[in-house]
């Protein structure tokens, strides 16, 4: 898969500090340029730039982007249709994210924000700056109509999130208040602040829940220049764009013109790179990484490849379990379809050695669970034990390994699956697996959505087969895949969960229980846990970082000792390829790359 900049508007993961003493900016109720973890802003309310950045850099250039697949709407809020990538680029939220800091905002439409000590309420205060593209002015209507409309037709992360948010009251056309359930998460407020703003005067002349192709009225940096739908779409950085100049700003947005071309595969994409048809790339294999990039305009420096080091969480891909079914609905069966997969003899093979295989939810950083558990993870998981897999109170995960050498290595833990599927009343019949109650054969399909994926899962499916098992693979377009994803209609679908470096309430959407069948979600398994649930709440109510960690470390050992899916493999790094005159800033911040901070330099 390319790791191209595929921006939706997936809220991201924050929470605030509400320590009361006279150094705690983070909770004042005192108007405050910034909200941040826990701590104080890193940045003081006088910062010019962030430290990401260069302040001087040149506007103007192309930067041309792939991405695979296709696109049939440019509305990125809404769960149905496919929407084009980097439609962030056309909007502004209240509050901007950075990100050289776990989670930090800061003021963008929204200058200044109070933040009840209590969490009870909180106000904007509207720079009065602010327009959209069509010059009209950004008001506090605008922020209501975007939040009502957004927690009535948005995705459901969104109106879960907004749904908290009891009473909206309009003080004036640049001051807005939220009043808050007493319910809410700790780390709801600063969800609200990454609010996007929405023109209501536009929107109340077109439907918003529908998908389209028109572009709509933004009021980000760029705005959509044109398009050939579905295969791509160009934006034009806004000449006159009101917070180019704002401190969370500047240094950023510098290409006038940001492209993004879509392929059928990516190998194609990848091609198109090397001709130089796409100027900046983001790679997610290593194996290619490693065999065709290499060429003269590489060793005489002209194209750039580089591995960038990053701080953040990995992104946790998985081949996961659609536990609604009744066929993974067994620990033992889970288990055993983990023994069968050999990542020792796929990264020596097939990635030259470039992976680690992923043996946490959080790959990459502190949150993942190491040795055992500790009293504090014990508190939290003992009213579970009844429920819980023995392994959670032992060791932390460790996947199962091979010696790399093949099929002849993978026979030990083979003999193990087989013990464990016969312990689940499985039974070989004349070379097949089949239920010793009902003689159904063991077979199902695994939905995958590129070439380079069915490389990965395709040995997994040899494997499976020497002990009886049937596995087919599913390879579908971008849209049918994102619409089966929707709607969990798979047994096995190979994707990801993207975490934070400050898990919080999303944990609940991609692990709780109330959003098991709820279409959209990110409980791609559906899980029904008690324990996850308790582990996810507490995660979002953390009241320090040390008890976030302990959270997040004991729902670590829950998942991974379930086995709701078969975790892969991850870099620790991101491996960037670009041509001239695209050009990065020195500074990479705690989450990596940041392709807003990159320019064109002049000739």
């Amino acid at each position: 898969m390319m790791l191209a900049i595929l921006s939706l508007w997936v809220t991201p993961v924050l929470a605030v500090n509400h320590d009361t003493d006279a150094g705690a900016v983070a909770a004042t109720v005192q108007p405050v340029h910034g909200l941040a973890l826990f701590d104080a802003p890193k940045y003081g309310a006088d910062f010019t730039h962030l430290d990401y950045v260069n302040p001087d850099a040149p506007k103007g250039g192309l930067l041309k982007q792939g991405a695979t697949g296709t696109f049939d709407s440019l509305n990125p809020f809404l769960i149905t249709g496919q929407a084009a990538a980097r439609m962030n680029l056309t909007y502004d939220t209240l509050m901007q994210r950075v990100w050289d800091e776990p989670f930090s905002v800061y003021g963008l439409v929204a200058e200044r924000v109070e933040l009840a000590l209590d969490r009870s309420w909180m106000t904007f205060h509207l720079n009065p700056a602010a327009r959209f593209h069509d010059g009209h002015p950004v008001t506090a209507r605008d922020v209501k109509f975007s939040l009502e409309t957004l927690r009535e037709n948005g995705r459901p992360n969104t109106r879960r999130v907004y749904g908290f948010v009891t009473a909206i009251e309009i003080i004036d056309d640049h001051t807005i208040t939220f009043r808050l359930l007493p319910s809410a998460e700790r780390e709801v407020p600063l969800v609200l602040a990454m609010l996007p703003v929405l023109p209501a005067h536009y929107w109340a002349d077109h439907d918003f829940g529908r998908t389209t192709l028109t572009p709509p009225l933004g009021g980000g940096p760029y705005r959509v220049a044109s398009l050939d739908p579905g295969r791509s779409i160009t934006y034009e950085r806004v000449a006159d764009y009101w917070a180019a100049d704002l401190p969370v700003n500047r240094g950023q947005y510098n290409f006038d013109t940001v492209q993004i071309e879509y392929f059928r595969d990516d190998d194609v994409a990848l091609e198109a790179f090397k001709a130089r048809e796409v100027n900046f790339r983001r790679e997610s294999d290593p194996n290619a990484w490693a065999t065709r990039y290499s060429g003269p305009a590489a060793e005489g420096g002209l194209l750039k490849l580089e591995q960038l080091p990053h701080h953040r969480p990995d992104w946790t891909l998985s081949l996961i379990f659609n536990t609604r079914r009744d066929l993974f609905d067994d620990l033992r069966v889970r288990t055993a379809l983990d023994l069968a997969f050999d990542f020792e003899w796929l990264d020596r093979a097939v990635f030259r050695d470039a992976y680690k295989r992923i043996e946490s939810y959080y790959p990459n950083s502190e949150l993942a669970a190491t040795g055992l558990p500790d009293a504090a993870e014990l508190a939290l998981l003992e009213p579970f034990r009844d429920s819980l897999p023995d392994a959670v109170f032992g060791p932390a995960y460790e996947a199962p390994r091979t010696d790399g050498s093949g099929m002849a290595g993978r026979r030990g833990n083979l003999r193990k699956a087989l013990a464990l599927l016969k312990q689940a009343g499985w039974m070989l019949e004349n070379g097949r697996l089949v239920s010793a109650e009902t003689g159904q054969p063991f077979s199902f399909e695994i939905l995958i959505q590129t070439g380079q994926e069915e490389g990965v899962v395709l040995e997994w499916v040899r494997t499976l087969d020497r002990i009886g098992i049937t596995a087919r693979i599913r390879s579908v377009d971008a849209t049918q895949f994102r619409q089966r994803l929707n709607s969990f209609d798979y047994d096995v679908v190979n994707y990801r969960w993207i975490n934070s470096l400050s898990p919080g309430v999303e944990q609940r959407l991609y692990f709780g229980s109330e959003n098991a069948e709820v279409q959209g979600s990110r409980n791609y398994p559906g899980i029904r846990s008690p324990a996850v649930d308790a582990l996810v709440a507490g995660i979002a109510d953390a009241s320090s970082r040390a008890d976030l960690l302990t959270h997040v470390h004991a729902l670590d050992r829950v998942l991974t000792h379930s086995r709701y899916g078969v975790l892969l493999y991850h870099l620790g790094h991101d491996l960037v390829a670009y041509w001239p005159p695209v050009t990065r800033p020195a500074v990479t911040p705690l989450y990596g790359m940041v392709i807003e901070a990159w320019w064109a330099t002049r000739p």
